[in-house]
């Protein structure tokens, strides 16, 4: 038997035997663990494939000390055990959970704190798409960003999970969106979603429609590069700019002089290595103010596709393509 058929008494987990290509994933055989004190154990349905995972693969994203081995940051499926001192839970519900790893599993361990009910009205199967997503557009775009009702956010990238959902929350808030993408279709997709305007950023300049609308009041963005200036030149006086990742690189020159004059802040954040403690607390808020608007139909996870845990590879050459729209799924 090889290390990839599985006993039933073992765990299928996808690492990355070296930094590299979607190649260098790997599907093997680990021991089904076992909760500790606070800990959840997960019969995985399916997990969400995210950029994080991408730069973990290439070698630039290392697990925080004590992470579970192996990719993945949220999970979904039942509860298969509790561990001690954890309630509010029983083996068979239906839970999704962000993980600081070993997401990519038939099982996956996750702090009771960041383990949710899944959303009234959404398979469990899709739920997998909402962790890491919901978590990061929560923390950036209310908790950081202040979004209120009436303001305009501006997110690029918005078929990008991230972005899908960005433009689904601060609609269900209230808010007018702005968002960019790459293709027509996107663009179009984008107003599906429920974005006010869309932006093809390969042929039309975003600084001058976002400036003549009105600007932005909070701007998300994951590309960095040449969007720093930009996004400052279209915010709008007391603007929060929240940047989560930098796919267009990390080292930029800006004219701070208009974040001075405009009092714009300037913010960055990262999810993964945060506190248990920060991510329950988080997770709350998520439950409390997110859920409801997910059992009202005012959002739902943007799936693009989906792919058996064994095809990890052929999913993140999805991801890698950049021509996905909305959450990679892998079916566990």
């Amino acid at each position: 038997m090889t290390e990839t058929e599985m006993k039933p008494e073992l765990n299928r987990i996808v690492i990355a035997r070296e930094p590299g290509g979607p190649d260098v994933l790997d599907v093997v055989a680990r021991p089904i663990p076992s909760p500790a004190a606070g800990e959840i154990l997960i019969r995985n349905t399916a997990c969400g494939v995210n950029r994080p995972d991408q730069i973990e693969r290439l070698g630039f994203y290392p697990a925080p000390p004590g992470a579970p081995e192996g990719l993945g940051l949220e999970v979904a499926g039942h509860v298969e055990a509790l561990g001690e001192g954890v309630t509010g839970y029983k083996a068979g519900d239906p839970v999704c959970a962000l993980v600081a790893g070993g997401g990519y599993a038939a099982y996956s361990l996750a702090p009771a704190g960041s383990v949710l009910p899944v959303p009234e009205g959404v398979p469990v199967e899709d739920a997998a798409g909402l962790p890491e997503t919901v978590f990061t557009v929560w923390t950036n775009v209310f908790e950081i960003g202040a979004l209120s009702r009436d303001e305009t956010l501006l997110v690029h990238g918005g078929t990008s999970g991230i972005g899908s959902t960005a433009i689904q929350l601060a609609k269900a808030a209230g808010a007018r969106v702005i968002a960019t993408a790459g293709t027509p279709e996107k663009v179009a997709q984008c107003r599906q979603l429920g974005a006010d305007i869309a932006i093809n950023y390969r042929d039309t300049d975003f600084e001058t429609v976002v400036t003549e609308a009105g600007g932005a009041d909070v701007i998300l963005d994951m590309v960095g590069g040449g969007y720093v200036q930009k996004n400052i030149n279209c915010a709008r006086v007391g603007a929060r700019i929240a940047s989560i990742a930098f796919l267009a690189g990390s080292r930029v020159e800006v004219d701070l002089m208009r974040v001075m004059l405009k009092r714009i802040t300037l913010t960055g954040s990262t999810l993964r290595a945060r506190p248990v403690e920060e991510k329950a607390r988080l997770a709350q808020a998520v439950r409390q103010t997110v859920w409801p608007w997910i059992a009202d139909g005012k959002m739902r996870p943007l799936i693009d596709s989906r792919f058996d845990l064994d095809d990890a590879r052929s999913a993140h050459e999805r991801l890698d393509s950049g021509e996905h729209a909305g959450k990679i799924l892998l079916l566990c």
